[in-house]
């Protein structure tokens, strides 16, 4: 069998999944509805707009919001979420034998959990009246409002990384269970203590691990959308714009203008984009500096 016929099938589904749903989403983001007839009874029409539509998108002031928001909440999470699942895949790492599988387990069963699901769940968790962590704060005399303007979307971003931080330790737990173990004899012969091992091999090794992570996490961040959807009727602070893909849902949906949908959805690719290759630049320039 020829490559041709043996990578058809791959290209074909490709083709269809991944590189048409593109291009149709360019096109309607560069084109607009022009109707006929005094109210419309003529007919639709797609016309071209060129960039109309973008510069539409990027003078909304809840639509720039909502990217400035989904950019503060990967500042803080992406971080917290890498650090966490590096932290879990080191103490597993270092774990006794009859342990590990039952806490690998237990850190990856909420990865399974999914996302709406998971989004219900912490918000019976998040609401006064029937959340025990409410409850048990006002107890104690602590005024918890997990669901507040101020708050809300750090309760997001708790749900995020409850629900990834197993799955990207999995991650860079394959990555650690590569490294040769003669390594470890070497150094713990010449006298390195665990910390050392953990600082001087380990973290080393486990950097394309860490990297790949990184990645996916900053992409998945920006694009945060089922958890605030399923939180929006329990937070008034949570408005139909809290994040451009909410944003992007509603122009479709709701105001039934796809074309602007479209153009909200390539500037979010486009930043997803800029930051994943900013950011894969950012590690192959100090990787080649070191």
């Amino acid at each position: 069998m020829t490559v041709a016929g043996l990578l058809g099938p791959f290209l074909l589904i490709f083709t269809l999944t991944m590189v048409l749903p593109l291009l149709v989403a360019l096109y309607d983001s560069v084109t607009g509805v022009e109707r006929s007839g005094a109210f419309g009874e003529g007919g639709a029409s797609p016309v071209f707009v060129g960039l109309t539509n973008y510069i539409t998108a990027l003078s909304t002031p809840a639509f720039v919001e909502s990217l400035g928001r989904v950019l503060l909440f990967a500042v803080v999470q992406v971080p917290m979420m890498i650090l966490l699942a590096t932290a879990l895949a080191l103490l597993l790492d270092a774990a006794s034998a009859w342990g590990v599988p039952f806490f690998r387990s237990v850190y990856f069963l909420p990865y399974g959990v999914p996302g709406v699901i998971a989004s219900i769940l912490w918000g019976f968790l998040y609401t006064p009246g029937l959340s025990p962590l409410v409850s048990l704060g006002s107890a104690v005399g602590l005024h918890i409002d997990f669901l507040g303007g101020g708050s809300v979307l750090w309760s997001i971003a708790n749900i995020v990384t409850w629900q990834y931080a197993g799955y990207n330790m999995l991650v860079i737990v394959a990555q650690l269970k590569s490294i040769d173990s003669d390594l470890f004899e070497a150094a713990s012969i010449d006298g390195a203590n665990a910390w050392q091992m953990i600082t001087r091999i380990k973290l080393p090794l486990i950097r394309p691990a860490i990297v790949l992570t990184t990645v996916f996490t900053i992409i998945g961040t920006i694009q945060l959308f089922a958890e605030p959807l399923v939180l929006k009727p329990l937070s008034s602070a949570i408005t139909s714009s809290f994040t451009p893909n909410l944003s992007a849902y509603n122009e479709a949906f709701t105001n039934n203008n796809y074309s602007l949908a479209a153009a909200e959805s390539v500037l979010l690719a486009l930043v997803a984009c800029a930051f994943s290759f900013g950011f894969l630049k950012l590690v192959t320039r100090r990787g080649g500096e070191s």
